[in-house]
């Protein structure tokens, strides 16, 4: 864990849930799943029905996962093949690229320019009489993450291009990021009359999300990604062996 680049996955995975898209459709996503109304969901606070709430949720998320590590993979087999085909300064090129494509997805999160064509989403606006099965609620999530929502996508993408910069590493980089997503997906799924203290701060949250990408893109660019990671991770083992001296 001292790439940096894998905290800032899990940081992007955390952002996509907190983003406009995902976390104030988040109770109609649950209302869909488990055949409640978002009225029943937030008013009924026992313990099955918070059972319920929370296996529907991993079980959508199960969904979500297969989706997005399989893009991981596929991105990370790109790289690679990309790489095998050409030579000398491949990976420093491909890494270039992927900077350069995380600053301007960076800025479109933060709100700072707009590409009126990744606004355009289909939604299906109907809700089921019953509640899913349990594969019936994976399959939602893997239909939740196979369309294309205007938060998540840019910042997915993002991890995409990491994946593709660096195959060795794309794998787990898309793992941190589900990884990311699931966290906040589970607590407001038990903790879901939490959704209005976020949602006042979702756009200060994008913002900053959109910032932090900027900085990772040019410090991918630069190649400076590797050499803040080994400065990091030098400055915490310093550290830590510090307190170990003082404690013996």
């Amino acid at each position: 864990m001292s790439d940096v680049t894998i905290w800032l996955a899990l940081g992007a995975g955390i952002i996509s849930f907190l983003s406009p898209c995902t976390l104030p459709l988040f109770p109609a996503y649950l209302s869909y799943i488990t055949g409640m109304s978002v009225k029943e969901i937030k008013e009924d606070q026992s313990i099955k029905v918070k059972r319920k709430l929370l296996t529907h949720s991993i079980f959508f998320l199960l969904g979500v996962s297969t989706i997005f590590i399989s893009l991981g993979i596929g991105a990370s087999y790109l790289g690679n093949f990309v790489q095998g085909l050409l030579t000398g300064e491949t990976g420093l090129f491909i890494q270039r690229i992927a900077g350069i494509f995380i600053i301007i997805m960076g800025l479109f999160v933060g709100g700072w320019l707009n590409f009126r064509w990744l606004m355009k989403v289909k939604r299906m606006n109907f809700k089921p009489r019953t509640s899913f099965s349990y594969v019936g609620t994976a399959f939602a999530g893997m239909g939740f993450a196979a369309g294309w929502t205007p938060c998540i996508g840019p910042i997915f993408a993002s991890i995409l291009m990491l994946s593709a910069s660096n195959p060795t590493q794309g794998i787990i980089y898309t793992i941190v990021y589900v990884i990311g997503f699931a966290l906040p997906f589970l607590a407001f799924s038990f903790f879901i009359g939490s959704t209005k203290f976020i949602l006042k701060y979702s756009e200060r949250l994008m913002k900053i999300g959109g910032l932090t990408m900027i900085i990772a893109g040019a410090f991918l660019y630069t190649g400076y990604m590797t050499r803040f990671s080994s400065m990091l991770l030098k400055l915490v083992q310093d550290t830590w062996l510090s307190n170990l001296g003082v404690i013996f």
